[in-house]
């Protein structure tokens, strides 16, 4: 006899107007759910900021949108880089419809190296290192593919104290633990915006314990700062880290560099630099390190939800990076398939024409330039009224420290 078979024919207490049976869970769904589902609830911080300020002003009240992950124009609209939308309207209809192949289309993974490399891939391939790129949804696509593949599970991964929000939830995702060493150092330091003694501290600690070593090292144009490391504290991290493999070479380390602000600083391949400056200044470069950029078109081609990047590798060994490729490949079709079409074909078109490659830059220059506006009267105003920030230099943010950031914004 079912339940609603009982006494008189009604439905037990509590369940009038309710399909369900007898509520068991003590949580909705929590019978459900893996153990790590159920730790995924709420909204994103800035997404959820966000609509507060969308709703706010709906209601009439004078508020102001600090959440802002883009970049809008004076007026308040999104930036676009018109030279992107013209080409995207312009492409055949059938590199929207069309699957991308599961690695990513040729031209683009050629692209992604140069944006990422700058004026120093030449070079870099003259010294004999071998690249490798992988297509991704976005530069979330390519921190995922490093975070899956190049560290143990269990295993945490080095971040600044300041880094974005999100991280944590890849690296949970991922089974792996996180360790943090500060955005400054102490003053005195050599390096003004690279706390090296106690990254070197940490790196040492974790190649002791762990069998990989990973840092995710957000620059130029840290998020959420806009803080950008100097060329002695660049060669003073690469330094640190091939010392360390180089200490213990059953360790693997990697260097993961999260550029997707990197186009809006004023050295946007500074580290190709670096890495230039260290091979030829004789520096052996140990097996068992891995140099990778997470690349973003984001913001850097102004098309957010198109959700293209890549995940590129940097080693002198081929093998290691044909293997990569494999790696990386079959990972991105077991998760995503094959990352979207468009925005590969379009910028490998915009990039390869010499004339539409400069409109682009010439429009990216100039939205770098209302950043750098802003950036300056903002500095200009909290040193006027004494309100401390910490260094900022490129990039879409600054970044006001407080204890109690939620108070303030509620105000």
């Amino acid at each position: 006899m079912s339940p609603l078979d009982e006494g008189n024919g009604s439905t037990p207490q509590g369940q009038m107007g309710n399909l369900l049976g007898w509520a068991m869970d003590e949580a909705p769904g929590a019978s459900l759910v893996n153990a790590l589902a159920s730790t995924r609830q709420g909204n994103d911080t800035i997404f959820g900021w966000y609509a507060r300020y969308l709703a706010a002003k709906e209601e009439g009240h004078d508020a102001v949108n600090g959440t802002a992950g883009i970049l809008l124009e004076n007026d308040g609209t999104l930036a676009i880089n018109n030279v992107v939308d013209r080409m995207l309207r312009e492409a055949p209809a059938v590199e929207f419809s069309s699957y991308a192949p599961l690695k990513g289309l040729p031209d683009f993974l050629d692209l992604s190296i140069s944006l990422a490399l700058g004026e120093h891939r030449e070079t870099m391939e003259s010294l004999g290192f071998s690249f490798v790129s992988t297509a991704s949804p976005g530069g979330s696509g390519a921190l995922f593919l490093a975070a899956n593949n190049l560290c143990e599970r269990g295993d945490a991964i080095l971040l600044r104290d300041r880094h974005w929000g999100p991280y944590a939830g890849f690296l949970k995702g991922c089974g792996l633990e996180m360790a943090t060493w500060p955005l400054l150092p102490e003053e005195g330091s050599e390096y003004p915006y690279f706390a090296d003694k106690a990254f070197e501290t940490i790196i040492d600690q974790l190649a002791e314990k762990q069998s990989t070593v990973m840092v995710w090292l957000n620059d130029p144009a840290h998020n959420p700062t806009g803080l950008t490391m100097t060329a002695e504290g660049r060669r003073a991290a690469l330094d640190i880290m091939m010392a360390s493999a180089s200490k213990r070479p059953d360790v693997g380390h990697t260097l993961l560099l999260d550029t997707a602000y990197s186009l809006y600083a004023n050295e946007p391949h500074g580290w190709g630099q670096t890495i230039v400056d260290a091979m030829e200044d004789g520096t052996p470069w140990p097996e068992n390190f891995l140099i990778t950029y997470a690349l973003s078109l984001s913001k850097s081609h102004t098309a957010y939800g198109l959700r293209t990047g890549a995940l590129i590798g940097i080693h002198p060994d081929q093998d290691v990076t044909e293997r990569l490729r494999d790696v990386f490949g079959t990972t991105g079709r077991q998760t995503w398939s094959a990352a979207p079409r468009i925005l590969q074909y379009t910028a490998a078109q915009l990039h390869g024409n010499e004339e539409s490659a400069e409109a682009w830059a010439a429009e990216r220059d100039r939205l770098q330039g209302l950043l750098t506006e802003r950036r300056d009267a903002f500095v200009r105003t909290c040193e006027e009224y004494g309100v401390p920030v910490n260094p900022t230099h490129d990039g879409f943010f600054a970044w006001l420290e407080h204890e109690d950031p939620e108070k303030i914004a509620e105000a």
